[in-house]
Formats: C-alpha cells, sequence, structure tokens
C-alpha cells in the first residue's frame, strides 16, 4: 500500500515538473513572440487583400485595450505553436513508462508527424481557405455599406479557423493510432462513411465563417480527404 502511495506521489511529482517546464517554455516563447508582434500581425493581414480598396486600408480598433488584447492573444498563440514540439517531448516522456514497447514505437513515430499535420492544417487554411473567405466576406455588401473591419473580429477569425482546421488535419494520425491499439476498426468506420461525409459539411458550416456554398466545400472537402486517408491507415495499422 506505501509502495503504491510512493509511486503516486512519484508520478504527481513528475507531472508537476514537467508542467512547470511547459510552463517556463511557454511563456518564454510568448514574450519573444509578443517582441514580434506586429511582425506576426502584419503577417495575418496577408490574405485579406481587399484592405487595400476599405478606408484607411487597414482595420480599426474601437477601444483602448482591443488592440493589445489581440497582440497578447496573438503572441500566446504563435508561442503555443512554437512550443508543441517541447510539449509533444515532454508528454511522451511521462507516458512513456506507462507504455508497452510497441506503444512507445508507435508514439514516437507519430509524435513529429502529428506536428506536421497541424503545421499543414494551418498553411491550407492561410494560403487557400483564407484569401477567398476574407474576399467575399469584405465585398459581399460593399455597394451597400463601407466596411469598417475591427482588427479583434479580424484575427478572431482568423485564429479560429487556422486552429480548428489544423487540429482537423491530424485526423488520420488519431484514427490510425486508436485502430493500432484496437480501440476502433476501419471496417466500422467504413459503414459509416455517409455519416462522416454529412458531419464534415456540418461541421464545415460551423467552422466556416461565411454562408458561401463556395468556402464551406473548401473547408469540407480536406475534412472528407483526412478521414478517407485515416480509413487507409487504420486498415493498414490492423494488418
Amino acid at each position: 500500500m506505501n509502495k503504491n502511495k510512493s509511486t503516486f506521489i512519484e508520478h504527481l511529482s513528475e507531472l508537476k515538473s514537467r508542467l512547470i517546464k511547459i510552463s517556463v517554455f511557454l511563456f518564454l516563447a510568448t514574450i519573444i513572440c509578443f517582441i514580434f508582434h506586429q511582425q506576426i500581425l502584419t503577417t495575418l493581414m496577408l490574405p485579406a487583400a481587399g484592405f487595400e480598396e476599405i478606408p484607411a486600408q487597414k482595420p480599426i480598433y474601437t477601444s483602448l485595450t482591443e488592440f493589445i488584447g489581440i497582440a497578447m492573444k496573438v503572441s500566446l498563440l504563435s508561442g503555443l505553436i512554437i512550443s508543441l514540439p517541447f510539449i509533444l517531448y515532454q508528454t511522451i516522456m511521462f507516458s512513456a513508462p506507462g507504455l508497452t514497447s510497441k506503444e512507445k514505437k508507435y508514439l514516437y513515430f507519430l509524435a513529429p508527424f502529428s506536428l506536421l499535420g497541424f503545421l499543414s492544417g494551418a498553411a491550407f487554411t492561410y494560403f487557400i481557405l483564407l484569401p477567398p473567405s476574407i474576399n467575399f466576406l469584405l465585398t459581399f455588401g460593399d455597394n451597400i455599406a463601407s466596411p469598417f473591419i475591427s482588427i479583434g473580429n479580424y484575427i478572431n477569425l482568423v485564429v479560429r479557423l487556422i486552429f480548428w482546421i489544423g487540429l482537423i488535419f491530424e485526423t488520420p494520425l488519431i484514427m490510425f493510432f486508436l485502430s493500432k491499439i484496437g480501440l476502433i476498426s476501419h471496417k466500422t468506420l467504413s459503414k459509416n462513411r455517409r455519416y462522416a461525409i454529412v458531419f464534415a459539411f456540418v461541421l464545415s458550416a460551423i467552422i466556416t465563417p461565411t454562408i458561401d456554398p463556395i468556402n464551406q466545400i473548401l473547408v469540407a472537402i480536406p475534412i472528407i480527404v483526412m478521414f478517407e486517408l485515416g480509413l487507409i491507415l487504420a486498415r493498414i495499422a490492423r494488418k
């Protein structure tokens, strides 16, 4: 009993130590990103080429604290992205003692691809999805009203899309891992493909900021592609 209690306390101590390391690393990364927040915000503005056609040619802020709040939010998100490899490493090292040798191999193999999947989703959002979406929003009512876009509204939209679609691009790896450890079956997933397709369009309608079907299709297609890729990986995992 005392041995189990001692082991539990050791696990809590190790968890506390790794959380502190992650917090310090994230804090430092966020500070560095805050120093360069103007460059980061300028980069996030690039998909909105339509800003050149609106009054002042840039977004506005309507309260004294809005801009600094957005600068801090973007710095935190950028710091989190920079910290992802370190967070993954700490998570793996904490989980490793409780895993079998095979599970450790799968985890070590999938960790870098998980980061690559998120970055691929972020790149897809930035280069392919955002330009037509923002252009549609800026020009939809330009013959009736002049758009004065809030910096907070714009950045929150961009950050939300980048974050969620980045996560969606990790779906194949999650399906592979769950299939490998026997929690899901590719046969069951294949039988429910039609529900997955419906879910993809529902999710795209929630994520996409416009009611434009073109932009919703641009989001739904990669979700479906990620699901189909996940099916292939799940089939490979069971073999």
